[in-house]
């Protein structure tokens, strides 16, 4: 029945998720999905949607939730862009900013749908190699280019940029978008967002995927200066003027507004890294140094399929990534203390 397809589509390598698996219990440590639920505020700004309203389409331009956004990161409402996650945000931005003639740039360990989102929106790219520590170098990116885009922390390998050398690249390439891609920031980097005020062509992107506990409800959002908002708002009302619902809408502020809750679970999981990590280093694990809720990590004698492959036999999930330097390594997703222990009972087991 592929003949009836577009001729994009036989070129499209769709981004493959993390697992969501049907088994019953399972130590899921896949997809970097928080392990605490969100705010109870939540829950009730959601039941109060669930009602008559529902028949009714929601606000189109967010208002609300862009304001709750403007006012927590000190940006005016039309510097803020909301979106169906931050993966429809990032789709939009690809589009809408990151399609020129020179090449668009970002590592060459990243988040795996750049690529994809590349083919599907034909933009030229070239992946800049991270170097033999895993890390992004901004002097890589002194080259010609259409566009940057760069995760900070990165993904997979949980490796943050400090803000300065963030600066650093915006401020090198004044005449090309530079995206910041934050889905992490929450749990140890420092955000750029205080540097849009000074840069027309910065776009920060996070989600309240994570540190909100919010994966299943679809929320994310992008700050920048107008002109690069307006730009998005374009392509998003040539697509789909209502990209949020009545009830992500109000889950989204309820979650914003309840800020003690987000900083306990997020103080919980950065301390729950740590004692993993220090767990992992102590059966001899190579361990990087990780600024986001999940640990990239290898251990010296095991092969990653295989120890992947031995703990999902075990019940538990974690992602491993095949490619040349990638293959050996683990993603560890920042679980319970239950969680984690179990993860070192059975890797205790596997790598003695």
């Amino acid at each position: 029945m592929s003949r009836y397809w577009s001729p994009v589509v036989h070129s499209l390598r769709p981004y493959v998720p993390g697992e969501q698996p049907a088994m019953g219990s399972v130590v899921k440590l896949n997809t970097n999905e928080n392990p605490y639920g969100p705010s109870p505020r939540v829950a009730a700004a959601i039941a109060a949607e669930a009602g008559d309203a529902l028949r009714l389409y929601p606000d189109p331009g967010a208002v609300r939730l862009r304001d709750a956004l403007a006012k927590r990161h000190g940006v005016d409402r039309e510097q803020v862009f909301v979106g169906n996650g931050s993966d429809e945000v990032l789709a939009h931005t690809f589009q809408a900013l990151l399609r020129h003639e020179a090449p668009l740039l970002f590592p060459d360990i990243s988040y795996s749908f750049y690529p994809t989102y590349c083919g599907l929106y034909g933009v030229d790219y070239r992946q800049v190699p991270l170097d033999s520590a895993m890390r992004i170098r901004i002097a890589d990116y002194r080259q010609p280019c259409g566009a940057i885009i760069l995760p900070n922390p990165n993904a997979p390998t949980g490796i943050a940029l400090p803000r300065a050398e963030v600066e650093a690249l915006v401020a090198e390439h004044p005449d090309q978008v530079v995206v910041v891609d934050e889905a992490y920031v929450d749990f140890g980097a420092e955000s750029a967002i205080p540097l849009v005020r000074s840069f027309p062509n910065l776009l920060v992107i996070q989600t309240f995927s994570k540190s909100r506990s919010l994966a299943g409800l679809r929320v994310g959002f992008a700050i920048g200066q107008r002109p690069l908002v307006e730009a998005l708002e374009r392509v998003k009302d040539s697509f789909n003027s209502y990209p949020l619902g009545r009830p992500a809408l109000a889950g989204a502020v309820a979650a914003l507004e309840d800020e003690a809750w987000f900083e306990h679970n997020r103080d919980l999981i950065v301390a729950s890294r740590r004692r993993l990590a220090e767990a992992l280093l102590g059966l001899g694990f190579e361990v990087l140094p990780s600024a986001a809720n999940f640990l990239f990590v290898r251990h010296p004698g095991s092969s990653g399929a295989k120890l992947a492959a031995e703990l999902r036999s075990r019940a538990i999930l974690v992602r491993h990534f095949t490619g040349e330097r990638t293959a050996d390594f683990l993603r560890i997703s920042i679980g319970t203390e239950a969680d984690n222990d179990r993860v070192i009972e059975v890797l205790r087991l596997l790598v003695r």
